[in-house]
Parts: structure tokens; sequence; C-alpha cells
């Protein structure tokens, strides 16, 4: 049955499968003009600065086939001045196909949209990323190739580009307009925005992408192939830029902030306001390529709580991105495998400075804090950071890279010293090799070792990626994130890609069989595996962006002692002994499926599925579960201001016999109303649900669990446990560019006996918020 659809997928995309990418930078060279005039912008391309603009045409399909001819014309016009690079942009469009709204900034993922990389070192590993849709609404970023090694999961191994990191903001004016043939677009990128080459003369890589919904494919402008280990070393070059005068790059960013947070009192209800505090960014070029930045009584308040997330394994910690306007400055040059850097340890800087940017073919990264946060049992020491982050490039698109994170508190410390490579070669692979050791002191001194290797192959329809990486039980980063520590990890994934017929139903079908396998440190390669995995995924995608998912799970986990080393069970009355030690199930053996559906961006609508049931290990008693989790989401933009987005969240375990061990419930919705590109109102809805039934030695003993408290040493039953929370909150923004803002905002946290009932919401905390910042450009 498979075979016939492989075959029809597989056949006419043959004829016309694209040539192999070379491993070459693009040949596409243009010579853009320097014209010293200003101009107006207004979205009309109409100055004659235009007229003189260097033309970029011949856009190709890059996603999700590549090669194709664009199906919609693009034509990118571009100049400079001496203080700005400019762009402009002619989208043609078939009448009622344009996505567009008054999006809020970053948030453009339901838009049609034009993506800049300019890659001003001109190396082909990393460049600066300007996003607008047709109406000239913003998102920017940067891409630094070679520093993410994660694999695909339930969607498989991707080609093509790595996305974008969309957490740093640059200063930049763009408008927009839709036209009878389409949209136009004017984009200006001043040079202090920028950071670039010190020399007189200059050649900067370009790519331009355009996203188009109504289709759910993206055009190129120089004829990259998805296939190959760098997207960024096909740009084309923009060639003979000259005396670029900037002027003084120096940005001093005062902070105003006032909270007041409110609880239960003896009086009822009372609230704790403090004095308002003043604080401040600085931010200097200190050259073209060099940033320095500083900071004094940071404001790092987050106008929009983390959303609650789900984990798989209890072993696992959760990942939260880092959201705080300081360190999103520069972020990508932070980045490491592994997470060695991970911002958010500092969790409330008195001050920091970093510095930032690339020198001598040396991309540099430094940054030095002192926490607010008093965390040592004296209450007295404030933690200091000390973080430098240096990659050095190696022939045309491989580099080499060093991390030194330094963590003090007292008389105890944390030192992270590491070495990465990503090497590069034969086209399509690449090669990321990681080693770190580790120093803690706290009653003793104990060094422990990390290491990674992982062999990718970015093949367009074969594609692989063999991974092994090894955690010490000691090692430890406290100015980094260690999802699981003490294990050894090995991953093989294989891809294979079929591309269906020009304008066919079918554009293209992956399939991954992956092998994953766990061990303890110490037992890997000789002792016995913790778990055992063999994962078969496909992901089809369908003309007019909808995509579609299938997986099958095949798994064995083995009891971890260590995880279970609290656990203990309640003998019956009489037996003489009334704990007994908790001695699970040898192995769990698991059979999971996976559906996953999407839709397309569609004008006013776009949704997405994920499920996954089957036959699961109940972590609570460990013991074997029937496991549900699904993931709902839903997206409504009725008007171009107005925007509802809701998520539905349900994991659950129900045992042999039929009763839930543990269920958790999360629903979210968010409404916004973009009033205009600077101002917006939102409220958000989160009610987070979970109820746990008392714990026993399920299909065992069936005796009560009991959990060992710390604390006290004795054994504590565990009961049946339910928590109900619901927050919510709201929020005024303007911020007209980044830096100059103004945010005013309530959060009130209820609680309740039953979950999502609504009927005994009681009012646990709340709390209000403003911000006002102001961004001065010298």
């Amino acid at each position: 049955m498979i075979l016939p659809l492989l075959l029809s997928l597989v056949a006419p995309a043959a004829a016309e499968a694209p040539p192999p990418y070379s491993g070459r930078e693009s040949q596409v060279r243009v010579e853009i003009p320097r014209i010293e005039e200003q101009v107006k912008v207004d979205g009309i391309l109409s100055e004659a600065a235009w007229e003189r603009a260097a033309r970029l045409v011949g856009f190709s399909q890059y996603a999700p086939v590549d090669g194709r001819p664009a199906e919609n014309a693009t034509e990118v016009l571009v100049w400079y001045s001496p203080s700005a690079i400019h762009f402009g942009i002619r989208a043609q469009a078939e009448a009622g196909t344009v996505r567009a709204s008054l999006a809020n900034r970053d948030r453009l993922d339901a838009e049609d949209a034009i993506e800049i990389f300019l890659d001003t070192f001109h190396d082909g590993r990393q460049a600066t990323v300007f996003i607008v849709n047709p109406l000239g609404v913003q998102a920017d970023g940067a891409l630094v190739e070679g520093t993410r090694t994660q694999s695909g999961g339930f969607s498989g191994l991707s080609t093509g580009r790595e996305q974008p990191d969309l957490s740093p903001d640059f200063v930049f004016d763009s408008k927009g307009r839709l036209t009878p043939e389409g949209y136009e677009v004017e984009v200006r990128i001043p040079f202090k925005s920028l950071r670039y080459q010190a020399a007189q003369q200059q050649d900067w890589g370009l790519s331009v992408i355009r996203r188009v919904q109504s289709t759910g494919h993206e055009d190129s402008w120089t004829p990259a192939r998805r296939a190959g280990t760098s997207f960024l070393a096909q740009a084309g070059t923009l060639a003979g830029i000259s005396d670029l005068r900037p002027g003084l790059i120096l940005d001093v960013n005062p902070v105003v902030t006032a909270k007041t947070d409110g609880a239960p009192s003896a009086s009822g209800w009372g609230y704790d306001t403090s004095r308002p505090e003043v604080g401040g960014n600085v931010r200097w070029g200190v050259t073209s390529n060099l940033t320095l930045n500083g900071t004094v009584n940071p404001d790092f308040s987050q106008v929009e709580a983390d959303a609650s997330q789900f984990t798989f394994d209890p072993r696992t910690a959760l990942f939260f991105p880092e959201k705080r306007p300081f360190f999103l400055e520069g972020i990508e040059q932070f980045t490491t495998p592994n997470n060695l850097i991970y911002t958010r340890r500092v969790a409330a800087p008195v001050a920091a400075a970093k510095l930032t940017g690339k020198v001598a073919g040396t991309r540099l990264a430094a940054l030095l804090a002192v926490d607010g946060e008093e965390t040592s049992a004296t209450g007295r020491d404030h933690p200091f950071f000390g973080i430098v982050r240096l990659q050095r490039d190696m022939g045309s698109h491989s580099r080499v890279g060093l991390v030194y994170t330094d963590r003090i508190e007292g008389a105890a410390s944390n030192r992270v010293a590491e070495v990465d490579a990503h090497l590069a070669f034969a086209s399509l692979y690449a090669l990321d090799v990681q080693g770190a050791l580790s120093r803690t002191r706290e009653t003793d001194v104990r060094l422990a070792p990390l290491w990674q290797a992982v062999l990718v192959r970015n093949g367009r329809r074969f594609g692989l990626r063999h991974a092994l990486t090894g955690l010490h039980p000691d090692f430890r980063a406290e100015s980094g994130f260690i999802s699981r520590g003490g294990i050894a990890h090995a991953n093989l994934d294989h891809r294979v890609t079929l591309f269906g017929p020009p304008k066919g139903l079918s554009e293209s079908l992956s399939s991954d069989v992956v092998l994953d396998g766990i061990w303890r440190y110490h037992d890997f390669a000789a002792g016995p595996m913790l778990e055992r995995k063999l994962h078969f995924h496909n992901n089809l995608t369908l003309r007019g962006g909808w995509k579609a998912g299938a997986s099958v799970l095949i798994e064995s986990f083995a009891f971890d002692p260590v995880l279970y080393q609290g656990y203990a069970l309640a003998a019956p009355p009489g037996s003489g002994t009334p704990i007994l030690p908790f001695v699970g199930t040898p192995h769990l053996d698991n059979l999971d499926y996976v559906v996953t559906l999407s839709t397309p961006e569609y004008s006013t609508f776009s949704g997405s599925l994920f499920y996954i049931w089957g036959r699961d290990e109940n972590f609570f008693e460990w013991s074997p579960a029937d496991i549900k989790y699904l993931t709902l989401t839903a997206d409504w933009r009725p008007t171009q201001q107005v925007r509802v987005g809701a998520q539905y969240q349900l994991q659950s375990f129900d045992r042999r016999d039929g009763t839930t061990v543990g269920i958790r419930r999360i629903p979210r919705l968010k409404v916004e109303y973009q009033l205009s590109r600077a101002i917006f109102f939102r409220v958000v809805g989160e009610y987070d649900a979970s109820r746990q039934d008392a714990l026993r030695d399920d299909g065992r003993s069936e005796f009560p669990i009991v959990i060992r408290d710390p604390a006290t040493g004795t054994y504590v039953p565990a009961v049946r446990s339910e928590r109900n929370r619901f927050r919510v909150d709201w929020l005024f923004s303007y911020q007209p560019t980044p830096g100059t803002v103004v945010f005013a905002g309530y959060g009130s946290t209820l609680t309740e006996p039953e979950g999502l009932r609504f009927r005994a919401l009681r009012r646990d905390r709340d709390g209000f918020f403003l911000k006002v910042s102001y961004l001065f450009r010298m």
C-alpha cells in the first residue's frame, strides 16, 4: 500500500530534481549604488533613488521543494547612503491571497513576509535578520549557523536552513502597503544598528526569502539548495560598499519601574508597594565591529509569564528561553552546544557589562554580572558571574570555539572550561565535537567531564544524524542549563525524503528511523541500558500548507533506583515490618502512537493538533499506564487588529484497572487588540488543573507508597492531592521602537478546590506593574 504512494512521489520528482549543492558560495554578485540622498520611508517607491537602485530578481522556490520556479514574481531594490542601507520590495500576488495584519512585533508566523539576511562580515556563518510583513510590521533577530545540534524530534530531521533567533531587537524603519498587484514594502536599516567590517571598502552577503502563506512556499533570491551544511554560504554578494559613516554609536536607555504586590493579610487583602526604581542601559559601538553594553539596576520584569509546559520525563528539566532586553543584545554570540551558557541563571543583577563583536576572524562575547539574588546560607554573598565565549573561523564554513564560565558565591564556586568545533566537509556533511570540564567547589572540590560528537548529513533526499553525548554525574554548569545529567546518550536518526510533482497534491514526504539509547554514565558501553527506543516518524507536506505526521514509538525503560530512592511501601498492620523497600518492575515495555496535524495559515484561522496515546511508563508508581498527551491550538484573526489564540493541553495516566493516577489540564486563551503598530492591549488567561491519586504499588503488592521527608527523615503517605490555579494577566503596551516602551499591567492568580469549575475561585495573589523607558540614540 505504501510503495505505490512512494513511487508516485519520487518518480515525477526525479526528472526535475535540481542540481546538487556544490558547497561553494553563490556566484550572484551585485554592485549596489551609493546615493547621497535621504528618502521618506512611506512604502511608496517613487523617489528618484529607487530608479537608480540595484535590482534583484529571478526568485526561485526554496521550500518545501527547492529549485523550482517561483509562482509569484518578486523584485527587490537596494541602495545605500552614508548612514543606512535601503531595501524596496515589490511582490506580486493574486488578489485576495496576501496575508497581512497589524501583528505584534516578532509575531509574523501567520503573515506573508520578506526576510532579509545581512551577512555584514561576508563570512557565510552569521547574519543579522530583518523581517517585514506587507504592512511593514517588523520582526528581527540573528542567525549563527553550526551552533545547534538538537535532533529533529517527532517532526524528524529537517532539511534546509536553520531558523533565526528572533530574541534580539534592532532599530530600523519600515512601511508597507497593499497594491492591486500585491504589495510594496520599504525598509531603511541604519548602520548604527549593525556590526560590520572595519575596512574602507567591503562586500556583504545577502539572502532574501519571501514567505507566501497562501501556498505554504518560501522563495529565495539566490538559487539556494536545501541540501548542504550552510544556507548563508549560498547567499549573494552586495559588492563595492564603501565609506560608511554611521557617526557616534551610543544608545542611552533609562528605565523607571514601579510595582505593587497583593496577598492575604490580617485585615483581609493588602498590597506591598515598593518605591519606584530607576535603572538604565548603555550601548556603545566601540568600533564598527565591537559593541559594549552596560546596565545598572536593570528592570528584568517580563510582560508575559512563561507558558506552562509538560515534561515527558521527571528526570528532565524544563527549558524557558531568555526574554530580558539586556541579555538579548548579542545573545546569538553566546550560543553553545549543550547550553553551557544560560543567561537566565543571572536572576536579578545589580550591575552587568557585556562585550560582543567580531575581530580578525574571531567572534567574541564576554559577560560580567553581579547578581542581586542572595542564595548562600549566610544571605550576604551576591553571586558573581564571568562568562567568555570565543569562536574562530576555519576554512570556508568551519569554526572552533572556546567557553569559560565562572560563578562565585562566597567560598563556593563553579568553573567550566570548554572547547567545541564545527567541521563542514564534502558539501553535505558536518561534524560537531565538544569537550568540557567542570570544577565545582562546595564542601570539597570535584572535577567532571562532558563530551559530545555529532555527525550530520544534510542531503536533499537522504539525511542522517549520529550523536553521542556523555555527562558525568558530577558535571555542573551553574552558568548554563543541563537538562539531564549523569548519563551517556546515543542517538542515530536516518531520514529519507521524497518529493511530489510540481503543483501536485503531495509536495514532500519524509520518513525517519531513530535508534536511541541511554546509559548511566559509568555503565556506558559495558553496563545495562536505562532506556532503549526505536521510533518511526513520517511527515507529509501537502500543497497549500497542510502538514501531517504519524509516528510509532517502541521503547523499553529500566527501573532507575536513583529516581525512587525516597520511596518505600507501607506494610499492612500486623506484618511486623511497617516499612518495606520499594522495588520497581525491572523493565517497562512501551508502545505509543503519535499523530500531528497543522493547517495552512489562512487569512483568519490556523490550527494544530499533537496527540500521543498508548502504553507507557507511569512515573508516579513505576508501572505501566495508558497515557494521553494532547495539545490543541487555534488562532483566529477576525480583523487586521484582533488576534485570538487558544491552546489546550492534556496529560493523563490511567492504571490498568482504569483508575487515573495523574491528570493535568491546561487551557490557555490570549486576546490581543492592535490599535496601531506601536500600541496594543492584551489579556491572557491560563488555568492549570492537576490531580494525583493516592499512590500504591500498582500491579505488584498494591501496598500504599510512602515518601521520605528529607527534612525529618520520616515517611509520609503519598495521599491524593489536587492543585488548581487560574492566572489572568492584562497588559497595555506602547512600543514605537525597541527600547522606547510603556508597559502597564495587572496579574492575578486565583485558586479553587475543584478544577475547571469556576465556581469557588479565590484570589491567592495579584500585582500591578508599570515600566517606562526611552531610547536616546546619539
